[in-house]
C-alpha cells in the first residue's frame, strides 16, 4: 500500500525506474518514448551522462548554503550565463525551484518596483484567457484557465485578462493576419485605459501559450505592439517562458522570435532538463537598482533559493544546449516534426490545427473540421487520447478546455531536443492510433 499521494487518486500510475535518451522505462520493462518531455521539461532526454556528473560532483562540493548568508560559485556562473545570453536589458538573475515561484517572483517584484518608485497606486496586473502561469495562488490568479482557477476562486487576487492572441479561432475571415494581432493586442491598450494607466503595474503572457492553449504562438506583429503599450503607459512587461523557454521553441529564449524583450523573464522546466528542480525570473537592471536604492533587499524568499546543486545543473544544461548547438537542433528537428505532423494529420477529419514552433507542438483535436466544432466535453477525447498513448508507449500532454476552460481538446508535443528523425516517426504513428482510438471509442 502507497503512502504517497498521487495526482489521480483512483488510478495509481505505474513506477518509472529508469531513462535513457528519449525513452522511460517502468518496472515491467515496458519503455515509453517521451513525446512531450514530462510537461515539455526533459530537452536533454534521460540518463545525460554529463548533467548527472555535474550534479553529483556539486553534492561532494557543497549540498546547501542558505542565501541569508552565502552565494555559490554555481549560482554565480549559472546567472552570469543566462544575462549574458538574455534579451534585450535584463541583467539580473533570482533563482528559484520552479515555474510557480518564478511567476509568483515576478508578480511580487512588479509590485515593489512601484512601491520602490514612487508609485504605489499601480497593483493591477493584466493578463491573458487560457493561459497558465502557475498552480500558486497569484500565479493561479494571474492564469486564464478556467477549470484550474474554479474551486480556487475565492483565494485569488484580481486580475484582470484580455483575449489570447489565438489566431486559428478569433482571426476573422476577412482579417489578414496582421490586422488580426494589431487587433489583439489593443485589447491591452483598452484594458489599461479602463483600469487607469497610473493603476496598472505589468502585463504576463507566453510567448508561446503552452498546456492550457496547445503549442499557440502569436502572429507577427502582435508582441511588438504588445510592448509599444507597455512602454506608452509605463507598464511593465513580463513574459512567462517556463514551458516554450531555453531552447524549446528554436531560440533558447522564445520572445527572441518576435523581436522584443521583456522588463521581466520567467524560465524552469527546460533550464534543469528534469535533472533537477530550478527556475528564475530574470529582470533589467533599471528594476533590480529601483530595488537597491530603495528599500535593499526583495520583500520575498524561498529557502532553496539558489540551491548550489540545481544551480550546478543549470549551469551543465545551458552550457551543453550553447556549446553542442541543440537549440538550433531544436528548431531544425521541430521542422521534420512539424512536417511529420502535417503529413498524417494535415487533412485528418478530426484536427483542426496544427501550430507551434521548433520542438513544441499543438494538434487541436474537433468533431468537424469545416466549422471547428469541437467535441463536446462529455466525450473526454483529450483524456482518452492520453490513456490511449500511454497503453502504446507513447507519453504525450493532452488537454481539454482548450476554447474557454471547458471546450475544446488538443495534444502538447514537446520531445527531448536529442529526438531522432525514426523516434518522430514513431512519436506520430502511435498518436495517430490514440487519436483513432479515443475518437471512436466515444462514437
Amino acid at each position: 500500500m502507497s503512502h504517497v499521494f498521487p495526482r489521480h487518486t483512483r488510478k495509481p500510475p505505474p513506477k518509472a525506474v529508469r531513462g535513457e535518451g528519449c525513452y522511460l522505462y517502468d518496472e515491467t520493462g515496458k519503455a515509453y518514448l517521451d513525446g512531450s518531455g514530462g510537461a515539455a521539461v526533459s530537452c536533454l532526454g534521460h540518463g545525460d551522462s554529463d548533467i548527472i556528473a555535474a550534479v553529483q560532483r556539486q553534492v561532494s562540493d557543497l549540498a546547501f548554503a542558505h542565501t541569508g548568508f552565502f552565494t555559490s560559485a554555481p549560482a554565480e556562473e549559472l546567472a552570469e550565463l543566462l544575462i549574458q545570453h538574455a534579451p534585450g536589458d535584463l541583467d539580473r538573475a533570482y533563482l528559484v525551484s520552479g515555474g510557480s515561484e518564478a511567476t509568483e517572483a515576478a508578480i511580487k517584484l512588479a509590485r515593489q518596483y512601484f512601491v520602490e518608485t514612487g508609485q504605489p497606486r499601480r497593483r493591477h496586473l493584466i493578463a491573458r484567457q487560457q493561459s497558465y502561469h502557475g498552480n500558486t495562488l497569484g500565479a493561479l490568479a494571474a492564469g486564464g484557465n478556467q477549470w484550474r482557477r474554479q474551486q480556487f476562486a475565492p483565494l485569488l487576487i484580481e486580475v484582470s485578462h484580455i483575449a489570447p492572441c489565438y489566431e486559428y479561432m478569433l482571426r476573422q475571415e476577412d482579417e489578414t493576419a496582421a490586422a488580426y494581432g494589431q487587433r489583439a493586442a489593443q485589447e491591452l491598450e483598452d484594458e489599461i485605459l479602463r483600469l487607469g494607466a497610473d493603476s496598472v503595474m505589468a502585463f504576463m503572457a507566453e510567448p508561446v501559450v503552452g498546456a492550457t492553449l496547445g503549442a499557440v504562438p502569436a502572429v507577427e506583429g502582435y508582441f511588438a505592439r504588445i510592448r509599444e503599450i507597455c512602454d506608452r503607459y509605463g507598464v511593465l512587461l513580463i513574459l512567462d517562458e517556463v514551458m516554450c523557454g531555453m531552447g524549446r521553441t528554436g531560440h533558447l529564449f522564445a520572445c527572441e522570435a518576435d523581436g522584443i524583450s521583456p522588463d521581466i523573464l520567467c524560465i524552469a522546466k527546460g533550464l534543469g532538463a528534469g535533472y533537477q528542480p530550478i527556475a528564475a525570473m530574470l529582470c533589467t537592471n533599471e528594476i533590480y537598482a529601483a530595488v537597491q536604492s530603495g528599500s535593499g533587499f526583495f520583500q520575498h524568499g524561498h529557502t532553496y533559493l539558489g540551491h548550489p546543486v540545481a544551480a550546478a545543473a543549470g549551469r551543465a544544461v545551458v552550457t551543453k544546449l550553447l556549446e553542442h548547438n541543440l537549440v538550433a537542433r531544436a528548431a531544425r528537428q521541430g521542422e521534420t516534426l512539424r512536417a511529420a505532423l502535417t503529413d498524417r494529420f494535415g487533412q485528418h477529419a478530426h484536427v483542426g490545427d496544427i501550430r507551434g514552433r521548433g520542438l513544441f507542438m499543438g494538434v487541436e483535436i474537433v468533431e468537424d473540421r469545416n466549422t471547428k466544432t469541437p467535441f463536446a466535453p462529455q466525450r473526454a477525447v483529450a483524456a482518452r487520447i492520453k490513456a490511449a498513448a500511454f497503453e502504446a508507449g507513447l507519453i504525450c500532454y493532452p488537454m481539454s478546455g482548450t476554447r474557454d476552460g471547458k471546450h475544446g481538446d488538443h495534444v502538447l508535443v514537446a520531445p527531448p531536443f536529442i529526438i531522432e528523425d525514426a523516434q518522430i516517426a514513431e512519436l506520430t504513428d502511435k498518436l495517430a492510433l490514440a487519436i483513432e482510438a479515443s475518437i471512436s471509442a466515444g462514437v
